[in-house]
């Protein structure tokens, strides 16, 4: 395995144009290096905590197993390559981040700045600005009980902006952190350069992917038990069967990044978009794949704290902006998701 902070390759080359991608071997990191080698993208610099998987690094120019908060690590990218485009997927996911709060913050938020430095130091280096996508999450919202979240339908995005989980905080204050390295970065300097970043964020729902398994998310309990059923596995949800909150398949998260980076600059109201597909109960979701997998084995034990978490998210989203800034349109509804992509995909997994 690639010793921490260490690249898969040497080429002996220096400042090569080059993509980053961090949490390159994560649930978006997958589908997003791959659509990105489909395109013809060759300059593509992977980096995650744990070695990425060697398809993956097939695609890459090179790949790194080391930390975003490790500073060496920023130098060396510095001198390595000419960054023009920066997709930061790395993060520590909700559930993980309420055992270890204080450890979250420091990746989350410590690590991206580590990433928006490096990204206004490439653009004053080589004098172009650089593009920045990140995504966040519902857990941005938070709203403080039941009957608020019911009242509040489709949430925009300045709406309820009160979150209760670390995970949620970090991802808050990270977006606003995108905007002032994008508009207000040193502002006071005499030599600032302006308009260093071009800062665009997304506010992911529930994910739900066939091709990996869940890693931590407090959403997780759709594609957990998708997949504990193709195994013939029983799961146990850890929320109640009404339990609602949006969710939307890994492709078009994919998909969805992806045309967001592709917008023209000047067509965009905003840095932080809402997106979703389809919003569903636990209950529903539970009845499909017993529809789909008749002998799934589901009952639910909700878990009273992470209960509470969920219940603090939006039941629904108002992605109108998307819509109208940058034509994001959903490609499925709840039924459409199985029948095209959970189904096939999920059972080819298993054969």
């Amino acid at each position: 395995m690639t010793k921490a902070g260490t690249s898969t390759v040497d080429r002996g080359s220096s400042r090569n144009a080059a993509t980053l991608i961090t949490g390159a071997g994560g649930e978006v990191g997958h589908g997003l290096i791959s659509s990105l080698h489909v395109a013809g993208r060759t300059n593509l610099v992977g980096i995650d905590i744990r070695e990425i998987d060697k398809k993956l690094r097939e695609f890459c120019r090179e790949t790194f197993v080391a930390d975003i908060c490790d500073s060496t690590l920023v130098e060396r990218l510095q001198s390595m390559f000419e960054i023009t485009e920066v997709y930061h997927l790395a993060a520590l996911l909700s559930t993980r981040a309420e055992f270890t709060p204080e450890a979250a913050h420091d990746v989350n938020v410590g690590g991206t700045i580590n990433l928006l430095r490096l990204a206004a130091d490439q653009a004053r280096s080589h004098g172009q600005r650089v593009k920045f996508l990140m995504p966040s999450s519902i857990a941005a919202h938070g709203l403080s009980d039941l009957a608020s979240k019911t009242a509040a339908n489709a949430v925009k995005e300045d709406e309820h902006t009160r979150p209760i989980t670390m995970y949620g905080c970090n991802k808050l204050y990270c977006e606003n952190l995108g905007r002032y390295y994008a508009r207000h970065y040193r502002q006071l300097a005499k030599d600032r350069m302006e308009n260093t970043l071009d800062f665009r964020c997304l506010r992911y729902p529930g994910l739900i992917s066939t091709e990996t398994v869940p890693s931590g998310g407090t959403s997780d309990y759709a594609p957990e038990m998708i997949h504990a059923a193709a195994e013939g596995k029983p799961y146990a949800c850890f929320v109640r069967p009404d339990t609602r909150i949006p969710f939307m398949t890994m492709p078009e998260a994919v998909d969805a990044i992806l045309k967001l980076a592709a917008a023209d600059e000047s067509s965009l109201s905003r840095c932080v978009y809402n997106i979703s597909s389809f919003s569903a109960s636990a209950e529903e979701i539970a009845d499909l794949v017993r529809e789909y997998f008749p002998g799934a084995e589901i009952t639910f034990e909700p878990d009273k704290l992470r209960q509470v978490i969920v219940d603090s998210w939006p039941a629904d989203v108002d992605d109108s902006a998307a819509r109208k800034d940058w034509g994001w349109e959903p490609k499925h509804d709840l039924r459409s998701a199985f029948e095209e992509y959970v189904v096939p995909g999920i059972k080819k997994r298993y054969a």
